[in-house]
């Protein structure tokens, strides 16, 4: 069992009662998981004054956002995209830190680049650079593109200060008079694909204004019109990349959480959560070694571990519940080193060079695997030559697809050399005799890796009946056991990850604080008596 401990003389309440004999190990609160949220959820924990411990099954931190080193290469294996940085800025400064310090970022510009059948686009990242190429597109779109910004700038205000930090365990927490009023600014009960086309009309327009919604969980069609906010945040915001990868931001996340007390204790599995007197009482793991703790927070799949790890008894849902949901995509991956560079890549490359309609019938309707899919490759070494050997490419592609397929012989095989085929024809490239090193992952990876049902990549989908208080709640039937990521509020993604862990951290916190307060009265009770 690997173990990293840094404890600073910190004087800590302790809420689990040390009277009784207990088992193997205690603290006050647990954490299932080293990902995004679960970091966060320890390190508002910690910093709050609670000894914390996180479990993670792997043998090291970040969840989706793991790395590994072979050949000369550093591939991060999940998420690519450094967006909203306000988050991270506000993160790090809650703790004391300074993102700035933690993380050698850089803006990219291009933000990125789109390669339609007949000739790519490099996206500006400066506003009045981008205006001009719309309007070079489509008369008219440069002042079209400034008043769309302006109402998602409205809706990202909104959205980020008033409804993502809500912990959306019932409609009254929304029913201010300040919330709903603020909600009809929303859109909330117009499509996204509507609402992008009161402002534009050219096919390369639409197509770029709707790829921050793809990996949302539904078409455009079904997207609320809310989500115009991401393009607020891809376009004003900008993207942004750390030096070294983005597993730095895992990195920079555990040293935080370490300078707060937070242990954490990888190459262990949690085989159950106890229970004891109607509360959670601990974990068990897989080599039998018991946890005693006064909270746990589920930063694991949430499906996983309801369905799982908890008694029966205290499952808020039923396998009928978790088949009804509508899941994000999930992905097939391919990381990639060739011992050669490849021209006219950018950081990131989106693929427009197919109709994204039958593709989408693939990922949200039939769930087939899809034929002349769109895809996505990132080059981190265009910007960073840390992650790749010198004079050589570090190339991760992706396909979104339906979650819940099964692979066939071959199939990995085949839509990798369409992949390449298709990059020679835009590139003039071939990359087939100058790779180095290949590894694929898809839906039985994720469900062996991160035990994600069906093996889904990017958590529930974004339609309006699983938005806010309609997603699966964050507070558990036990009594102090909580969940956090992106099956629960406020949603997927890396910046509401950060966000979850915190919320559901104060949601443990007050429960931590009312035991604590109960267990103090009750020898009163006793002595008076």
């Amino acid at each position: 069992m690997l173990k990293m401990l840094i404890e600073p003389n910190i004087e800590r309440p302790c809420s689990i009662n040390m009277n009784e004999q207990i088992q193997g190990h205690a603290t006050d609160a647990l954490v299932i998981g080293a990902g995004f949220a679960g970091i966060a959820a320890a390190t508002s924990l910690a910093h709050k004054g609670h000894r914390v411990t996180v479990l993670e099954r792997h043998d090291h931190a970040g969840g989706r956002c793991r790395v590994f080193k072979t050949d000369g290469f550093t591939f991060d294996m999940g998420p690519s995209w450094y967006w909203m940085p306000d988050v991270f800025e506000e993160y790090f400064t809650m703790f004391g830190a300074d993102v700035h310090k933690e993380l050698d970022l850089v803006r990219l510009d291009p933000s990125y680049k789109v390669w339609f059948d007949d000739a790519p686009w490099s996206v500006a990242a400066e506003f009045e650079s981008l205006k001009s190429q719309f309007e070079a597109i489509e008369p008219g779109a440069a002042a079209q593109l400034e008043a769309f910004m302006e109402e998602a700038r409205v809706k990202y205000a909104i959205g980020m200060g008033q409804f993502v930090r809500k912990t959306a365990h019932s409609p009254i927490e929304f029913a201010q008079a300040s919330t709903l009023y603020n909600a009809t600014k929303l859109t909330l009960f117009k499509s996204f694909s509507e609402h992008v086309r009161r402002y534009f009309k050219h096919p390369k327009i639409l197509q770029l204004m709707e790829f921050p919604v793809l990996f949302l969980g539904a078409k455009p069609e079904q997207t609320p019109a809310l989500y115009s906010l991401m393009n607020y945040a891809d376009t004003m915001l900008g993207t942004w990349y750390p030096m070294g990868g983005m597993h730095e931001i895992v990195r920079a996340m555990v040293r935080v959480a370490e300078q707060h007390g937070v242990v954490f204790e990888y190459g262990v599995e949690v085989a159950s959560i106890e229970a004891k007197g109607n509360a959670v009482s601990g974990v068990r793991l897989k080599d039998g070694t018991e946890w005693a703790a006064s909270t746990v927070v589920a930063g694991a799949d949430y499906h996983h571990v309801e369905q799982h790890l908890l008694p029966p008894a205290y499952r808020r849902y039923d396998a009928s519940y978790w088949e009804k949901r509508t899941m994000s995509p999930s992905s097939l991956l391919y990381y990639v080193g060739v011992d050669r560079r490849v021209p006219g890549l950018e950081h990131h490359n989106l693929f427009f060079d197919t109709p994204f309609g039958p593709h989408a019938e693939t990922i949200y309707d039939s769930k087939t695997w899809p034929e002349n899919p769109l895809f996505y490759v990132s080059a981190p070494s265009v910007t960073d030559a840390s992650v790749a050997p010198a004079g050589c490419e570090n190339l991760f592609f992706l396909i979104p697809v339906a979650p819940g397929l099964t692979d066939e012989p071959g199939l990995r095989e085949r839509y990798f050399d369409e992949l390449v085929s298709r990059l020679e024809v835009h590139t003039g490239v071939d990359i087939r005799p100058h790779i180095v090193y290949q590894r694929s992952f898809a839906h039985e990876e994720f469900i062996s890796d991160y035990s994600a049902f069906k093996g889904n990549a990017y958590g529930l989908a974004n339609t309006l009946m699983q938005t806010a208080f309609l997603k699966p709640k964050m507070r558990s039937k036990l009594p102090g056991l909580f969940f956090t990521g992106q099956l629960t509020t406020p949603g997927p993604g890396v910046p509401p990850s950060l966000i979850s862990g915190d919320v559901a951290a104060n949601e443990a916190d007050r429960y931590l604080k009312r035991t604590r307060k109960a267990t103090r009265r009750e020898p009163q009770s006793a002595s008076i008596g």
